[in-house]
């Protein structure tokens, strides 16, 4: 694609600032946030779109490091700025660029060109733009999958996949297709060569554990068959014995989603064929399906109380512990996760009280890293997602807002104590079933 005289210009000015090496484009890159920072400060839309174009037209050079430099500034631009405005007519341009990136770049320049992706696909939230985004995206992220290129670069592109599928996604075909993706990554079948099978290294294992939960979390409403997910439930359970820590947490993450989305209960399965006598496949399902679910409490138990040997990770042992006993917990008796986050700046409080919305939570935050808050406070997108009303509580009165408050607080209430008694009575069947 070439340039215009105009773009040359633009770009042979920023040589000095993106033209460097690997410890100068970190200065670019902060650069790029103080020219921006200023722009937004002057409130001028051509400033800020003359910055942009800057890099922008970087991406344009041969110089690799030039190209690498350019996409960091534009990572931190769309991590601390909202540019759903500025990047409207440019996302295309964009994306040919990005993709081009991990195309042909260096690992670095891919990894950066992935999150600039997934970055951009949040920027411009739910819509044809983010769809396209994710169908012209797809082919060279799966391909990155496919090929198990450096290990940096593949967990990139699984959480670049993650984003875009469930930004832009439209129906249940897409999401499954970026699923499977992921899944031949965590289970990859043999290769050409008879009795060769890859296996991922540990933090890509665990990475494309918890893009595959992530995404996951979408499937809810659509119709699920309890049968194919028999294998699958079953290759999971066997992670929880994995060496890696990470990797065991993330296939627990994964496994708890299974519980609450009901993939472990036959009695979800749709199967007309099935008469319900004995050893009919209804039957050898529901004994399977039962097997496991006590394979995975009794291996959630014993992680929930590991023993921390000499030199082991204290923090990261105690996050296991704590995880499996939530696992525990709610396949005993149903009590879901509860976290809830304070949004910088506001009295609004991010609440979660299930696995899919603490695992969404989770992913978001690990994606969008420090631009996390920002995002959650002035992206339309997070805040649907999350069913954050911060407009709603600022704009009402004194007396309106005492209202509103309680009224969340008694529906709140409720829901605990309705939580709290289905708990308990789940417990009390428990313990005669014992």
């Amino acid at each position: 694609m070439g340039k215009s005289k105009k773009s040359k210009v633009r770009a042979a000015a920023g040589d000095d600032l993106l033209d460097s090496s690997d410890a100068d484009s970190v200065g670019s890159s902060s650069t790029a946030l103080s020219d921006l920072s200023i722009s937004y400060a002057t409130e001028n839309v051509n400033s800020h779109e003359f910055v942009l174009d800057k890099y922008i037209d970087s991406l344009y050079e041969k110089r690799g490091a030039t190209r690498e430099a350019a996409l960091a500034a534009l990572v931190d631009a769309f991590e601390s700025f909202m540019l759903d405005d500025l990047v409207e007519n440019k996302y295309a341009t964009l994306l040919s660029l990005f993709n081009t990136s991990i195309k042909k770049g260096s690992t670095k320049e891919a990894c950066l060109a992935s999150r600039a992706i997934g970055l951009l696909s949040i920027t411009l939230g739910a819509g044809s733009s983010s769809h396209e985004t994710m169908v012209e995206s797809h082919p060279q992220l799966s391909k990155v999958l496919q090929t198990w290129s450096d290990a940096s670069k593949m967990i990139s592109a699984l959480d670049c996949l993650a984003i875009v599928t469930f930004v832009g996604a439209t129906d249940l075909a897409e999401t499954e297709l970026s699923l499977k993706a992921m899944w031949d990554v965590i289970h990859p079948k043999s290769g050409s060569n008879v009795g060769t099978v890859r296996k991922p290294k540990p933090p890509v294992l665990a990475a494309a554990l918890s893009a595959w939960t992530f995404l996951l979390t979408t499937i809810g409403s659509w119709r699920i068959n309890t049968d194919s997910w028999k294998e699958p439930i079953a290759f999971l359970s066997t992670l929880l014995g994995a060496e890696d820590r990470a990797v065991r947490m993330a296939a627990g993450e994964a496994l708890a989603l299974c519980f609450e989305l009901n993939l472990l209960d036959v009695s979800a399965c749709e199967d007309d064929d099935d008469t319900g006598v004995a050893g009919s496949s209804k039957s050898k399902l529901f004994l399977d399906m039962q097997a496991l679910k006590a394979k995975i409490s009794g291996l959630a138990s014993n992680l929930s109380a590991e023993a921390g040997g000499k030199g082991a990770d204290k923090k990261n042992l105690s996050d296991q512990r704590d995880l499996f006993q939530r696992i525990l917990d709610f396949v005993k008796y149903g009590e879901c996760p509860e976290e809830s986050l304070k949004i910088a700046g506001k009295r609004d409080v991010l609440r979660v009280s299930s696995w899919s919305e603490l695992i969404q939570l989770n992913f978001f935050k690990h994606f969008l890293g420090r631009g996390f808050l920002k995002h959650v406070k002035d992206n339309g997108l997070l805040q649907d997602i999350f069913s954050i009303k911060t407009d709603k509580a600022e704009t009402l009165s004194s007396s309106d807002k005492k209202i509103f408050r309680s009224g969340e607080e008694k529906g709140r209430a409720l829901k605990l104590n309705k939580d709290r008694r289905q708990a308990q009575e789940r417990k009390n069947a428990a313990l005669l079933n014992e």
